[in-house]
């Protein structure tokens, strides 16, 4: 088992650490057949440890088996503590790959005289109910243990029924009674019955079963009306409505009667904390009625904390499908003003309130009505949201305590979103953030500072007057070293830069430098140099990279450093260029080229194993590559020395059949010149490719990132376009698929400035295309400018470096495994040619700190292919299907983990390699190239029969009868 294990696992790209996965397992296996209970126990909670370390089956399958025998042989303390680690480790149970026998060991303990030891061997099964669901023997010992008369084993048991019912169907509809007459039986006590209703809420696998626990549940309100049955009840229900979907209308209507007409505290939160969470997952459900009545218990309750809890829902509802339900199917809508509907009466009241709760809740609702309602006349509303959120902003600005703190993010988020779906009120909102700003407490003034970069990051709304302001308070802030103030020195340099729509000035760059040298650490001078270099401020950016070179105690800093100053000092030769200045732009180029060659020896030295820096140094390769075919395009073009073509030009063209003899005297020239422009035209479109690639690799890359990388592609689409629209094949040119919808939100200044540059290009080479006919102008200068300008207006645009080129905040990735396995990599694995091989891949997904940030995965693609290498033996006429081997699969991962099987075909004697590789498939469909690649060997052999007969043909005997007969039989 270990060896196999330590196969298995160097396989699955572990390295050398398959050792450590063999003697941890043998180092607590040790401490299981220790003597001394403390050992043992030290043993057992340290599996978990090893199952995330190594989450393969076949050493989880081996762990798992000596817990069972550690749990039928030890006593109750030992067994308590091998449940807990399969209560931690639920999600590695479907490893195990001898069930029946892990169960049988486990189960053995059932028959115990001891209650302690039954209770825990049922709540053990009930841990393991998700991969045995159906065992007939553990839902008998439930039953039974449902009528002992020891209250621990009967808790066990209620344990272990909930959970066989939420996984088995037949276990549900057979519990379901029995559970009814205990309910409902005189001898259970009523702390019991609390315990099992809860039970009910799984039984929702049909339609009958739903029905039968719905009116049970209903009967239980109304015979029990005491606070804690009506509460376990109601909150039963709200559960099983929201499984079986078909009752959640009804669920609302008998909650909101709940909240209006209960006169309990207790009761009401309950009921607003289930219509929350119906609110949540099933908005669509809500009608008019539902959310009026709502409104009109908030209206009426005299308690804040009432009030502010059915807000919250309204406000849930509020940024959903429900809003415009509510608004577009009121009883004569179109007469009805906004202001008349008691929603808004409600949000209008609560702004102001003196809870800071309740009017933060307020001004969401109206927030929300106003951007999700835009078809209505709603400038009365904007002015109140407005106004709400500038008294709220005043309010919580001052106060530095966490509640105050929570309701300004609230603020600060719904300004962002009114001023993104109605930009007409930006200028109000930011004047009156920068009039707060000067008064606020840091905290406020962090998060204040990230609304406006927000905000200006969207709209370009912060003008030079404002500049002024800002530098104030940055002269002010940086008198302290607090760490508070660090944090605000780096927001606010991050508002500076985007403010600063152009390069900044010398004055401001000297006031950031000298309060980064009085009151700052390195870190934060390094995290100001980020965002400058993300805002495509890259002098600055160059200044303060420098300034760190010094600072940092290991080389790979250093070196990381130094490659980030080399890029910035690279983006800044490149905001020198000029239009028609086309000698000057080819040597900015050069100068460009220069650093990020420098650049890019820093950055591959600074990547080490575990960081290999993989996206950063194929984006800086890119961007080399791109910048270098630009500088190729600007001298193909000036390469091209034209003189007025003869007379006769136009008639030689019509009787050779070559329009480029129209142009006299440089056909000859222009012909190499079209040659050099086709390969240029290619040489984008093989850059546009790569971009593609480097995009489909970046699964945990952020929005802004890829759509930086998709600008980069977007740009070599556009050089190529026109080149085939101005040189090589104009006519056929379509000018459709280019155009940009001037509707898409643009996210930030960068991509405004990207696609006005794109616009600017296609309608120049759009009127060029129109203006001349073919291959007319080549004689002019047009084509020549047109390019050599797109050229440098998309390089006068600063490079923005975005987040994921300097932090990673999600982290995926895929391990395989691949049986059968050699026991050295580069053995093959023996098959005979005659027989298929039947490779298993197994895989598992390992997550960073927040799985799931940007983009989660759906299902993982499986693509195996096979590639002869090297042949041996004699040339047979084969199939081509028998030659190759091509197979794709798309597996969905459970609990982080998948496994499929390929059959291979070796026809050809030989060595073979197999390479298995893996993608991933998000939420929407996407396929993203993430990567491992795993490959092995086989070598086909020939079968021992054929081999003996060739021998036999090659000495001149003919087969025998018997032979005969037997190769008629292998061939059926």
């Amino acid at each position: 088992m270990a060896a196999s294990a330590k196969s298995f696992l160097a396989d699955a790209g572990y390295g050398e650490q398959e050792l450590d996965a063999n003697s941890a397992l043998m180092e607590l296996d040790k401490g299981l057949r220790s003597g001394k209970l403390g050992e043992q126990c030290e043993a057992v909670v340290r599996f978990p440890r090893l199952f995330q370390k190594y989450p393969f089956p076949i050493l989880i399958n081996s762990a798992f088996l000596k817990l069972a025998d550690v749990f039928r042989v030890g006593n109750n303390f030992l067994r308590l503590c091998v449940l807990k680690v399969t209560q931690q480790s639920e999600k590695h149970l479907e490893k195990i790959l001898n069930v029946d026998e892990f169960v049988k060991r486990v189960f053995s303990v059932i028959h115990s005289n001891d209650p302690v030891a039954r209770a825990i061997t049922l709540r053990m099964l009930g841990s393991m109910a998700s991969i045995i669901p159906e065992r007939k023997n553990a839902h008998h010992s439930i039953r039974q243990s449902l009528d002992s008369h020891d209250n621990v084993e009967v808790e066990a048991a209620i344990f272990a029924a909930a959970n066989f019912s939420a996984q088995s169907k037949d276990f549900a509809v057979g519990i379901c009674n029995k559970i009814s007459e205990m309910i409902q039986g005189l001898a259970t006590p009523v702390d019991l019955k609390l315990k099992l209703i809860p039970i009910l809420q799984h039984m929702h696998h049909d339609a009958s079963l739903a029905s039968s626990s719905r009116q049970l549940l209903q009967q239980l309100v109304t015979s029990y009306p005491s606070t804690k049955m009506v509460i376990v009840t109601l909150h039963t229900f709200t559960l099983l409505a929201a499984s079986s979907l078909v009752d959640i209308p009804k669920q609302i209507q008998l909650l909101l009667q709940y909240l209006k007409n209960d006169p309990r505290k207790a009761v009401k939160r309950l009921a607003i904390q289930d219509l929350k969470l119906l609110a949540n997952k099933t908005p669509h459900t809500w009608s008019r009625e539902n959310i009026q009545a709502l409104c009109e218990s908030a209206l009426n309750t005299p308690y804040d904390s009432l009030k502010m809890g059915m807000l919250s829902v309204l406000s849930t509802l509020s940024g959903t499908i429900a809003i415009k339900q509510y608004f577009s199917s009121a009883p004569g809508a179109a007469a009805t003003t906004a202001r008349s509907f008691d929603l808004v009466k409600l949000a209008q009241e609560c702004c102001y309130h003196n809870n800071r709760g309740i009017a933060a809740h307020g001004v969401r609702i109206l927030t929300n009505i106003s951007a999700s309602c835009q078809e209505k006349d709603l400038l009365p509303l904007e002015q109140d949201a407005v106004f709400g959120l500038e008294a709220l902003l005043v309010l919580c600005s001052q106060d530095d305590s966490p509640g105050a703190q929570a309701t300004l993010k609230i603020t600060l988020t719904c300004m962002v979103k009114l001023v993104k779906c109605r930009p007409h009120l930006s200028q109000s909102v930011v004047e009156s953030l920068l009039a707060q700003l000067h008064s606020a407490q840091d905290n406020a003034r962090i998060l204040m500072c990230h609304c406006l970069a927000a905000i200006a990051m969207q709209l370009p709304v912060l003008a030079d007057g404002m500049l002024g302001d800002l530098m104030d308070l940055y002269k002010l802030i940086g008198q302290s070293a607090t760490d508070k103030k660090q944090e605000l020195l780096v927001s606010l340099a991050t508002v500076i830069f985007v403010s600063s729509q152009k390069a900044l000035s010398t004055e401001v760059k000297t006031v950031i430098k000298q309060q980064l040298e009085n009151a700052s650490n390195g870190w934060t001078a390094y995290r100001i140099a980020r965002q400058a270099s993300r805002m495509g401020n890259h002098d600055m950016a160059r200044e303060l990279y420098q300034s760190l070179l010094t600072q940092v105690a290991s080389e790979h800093f250093y070196f990381w450093l130094n490659s980030l100053k080399e890029f910035s000092h690279a983006e800044q030769c490149l905001t020198g260029l000029q239009e028609d200045s086309y000698s000057s732009a080819l040597s900015c180029i050069a100068e460009a080229l220069k650093s990020y060659h420098k650049g890019i020896a820093s950055l591959t030295a600074a990547s080490t194993p575990l960081n290999p820096l993989s996206f950063q140094c194929g984006f800086v390769k890119l961007r080399i590559d791109l910048l270098q075919a630009f500088s190729q395009l600007i001298c193909t073009c000036n390469s091209l020395k034209t003189s007025p073509p003869p007379a006769i030009a136009t008639t030689i063209a019509m009787t050779s059949g070559n329009d480029l003899q129209r142009c006299g005297r440089i056909s000859n020239q222009a012909l190499t010149f079209s040659l050099q422009m086709k390969h240029s035209m290619e040489e984008f479109r093989n850059l546009a490719t790569r971009y593609g690639d480097l995009y489909q690799s970046s699964f945990d890359a952020d929005s802004a990132t890829l759509r930086n990388v998709e600008l980069q592609q977007q740009s070599c689409l556009l050089i190529s376009h026109a080149i085939e629209a101005l040189i090589l094949d104009p006519e056929s040119a379509s000018f459709q698929e280019y155009s940009s919808n001037g509707t898409a939100h643009v996210e930030s200044e960068y991509e405004r400035r990207m696609m006005s540059v794109f616009n600017h290009v296609l309608e120049e080479v759009e009127s060029l295309n129109r203006k001349y006919a073919p291959v007319s102008y080549l004689a002019s200068n047009n084509f020549k400018s047109c390019l050599c300008n797109a050229v440098i207006a998309l390089l006068k645009v600063p490079l923005s470096f975005q987040r994921y080129f300097f932090q990673k905040l999600q982290s995926t990735s895929i391990k395989l495994a691949l049986s059968p396995s050699p026991r050295n990599p580069a053995e093959p694995i023996a098959v005979q040619n005659n027989q298929q091989l039947a490779l298993k891949v197994e895989g598992v997904v390992q997550h960073g700190s927040k799985p799931g940030l940007f983009r989660k995965i759906q299902s993982v693609c499986l693509n195996v292919s096979s590639v002869l290498q090297s042949k041996s033996g004699q040339d047979y006429k084969i199939p081509i299907d028998n030659m190759t081997n091509e197979m794709e699969q798309r597996v969905e991962p459970h609990n982080d983990y998948f496994s499929t099987q390929f059959l291979l075909n070796f026809v050809i004697l030989g060595t073979h390699n197999i390479t298995v590789e893996s993608s991933v498939i998000d939420s929407n469909g996407i396929v993203w190239k993430t990567g491992p690649k795993t490959t092995i060997f086989v070598k086909s052999l020939e079968d021992p029969y054929s081999q003996q007969v060739r021998l036999q043909q090659q000495q001149g005997q003919p087969p025998s009868q018997q032979q005969q007969q037997r190769t008629a039989y292998s061939r059926f």
